[in-house]
């Protein structure tokens, strides 16, 4: 059975490694189908070079997690897609780029439907109003770049040290690169 947490902040879910989902589910979705869409939505975190993540599924209900307070996530670029069951309230809201996570003075609030995602930058700081009644599920996927993150941590802002990790880790690769991310020029798309 699978063992660990979804993220620090997450009590109730499953990561989807732990499943075996990563190399026949996980990997093709983000290559064949997100990665185009994040090249064109998000060049300057290196949405043309994501090649990695961590996949999760987190639970929402009355006698668990209900909400989930102001952060930012360890990801070039998140998606999160509502995987529905009947609940109310509970919208997604999101502020500033990369603003102290408390408090969130000012913030723009998403109604998350079921079997509706929506992608964002992951240090965009955001959160989970509560939910109000049933019981909510949600896949979230953090994409990352080694070719951004290999320059500077995104959750600390220093260059980064390795350790030895299994599968993903947290996106950083062996060998430190000091190569720009790719970038995608528009005009040449059409």
């Amino acid at each position: 059975m699978p063992k660990g947490r979804p993220n620090t902040m997450n009590n109730y879910g499953v990561l989807l490694n732990e499943l075996g989902m990563d190399e026949n589910f996980i990997t093709p979705l983000r290559e064949k189908y997100l990665q185009p869409i994040t090249a064109l939505l998000y060049p300057d975190l290196g949405g043309a070079c994501l090649d990695s993540h961590k996949a999760f599924v987190v639970k929402y209900s009355l006698h668990e997690d209900l909400d989930l307070s102001s952060h930012y996530d360890n990801a070039e670029v998140t998606l999160n897609v509502s995987l529905g069951k009947d609940f109310t309230e509970g919208n997604l809201y999101f502020g500033d780029f990369s603003q102290d996570p408390t408090p969130v003075p000012k913030y723009i609030e998403i109604e998350h439907v079921g079997a509706q995602g929506l992608l964002h930058r992951g240090g965009q700081i955001h959160g989970a109003l509560p939910i109000a009644s049933g019981e909510r599920w949600n896949l979230i996927i953090w994409m990352r770049s080694s070719a951004i993150r290999n320059q500077l941590c995104p959750m600390c802002n220093k260059k980064p040290e390795l350790v030895e990790a299994e599968g993903f880790g947290d996106g950083f690769t062996e060998t430190l690169e000091d190569d720009a991310p790719e970038t995608v020029n528009l005009c040449s798309l059409w």
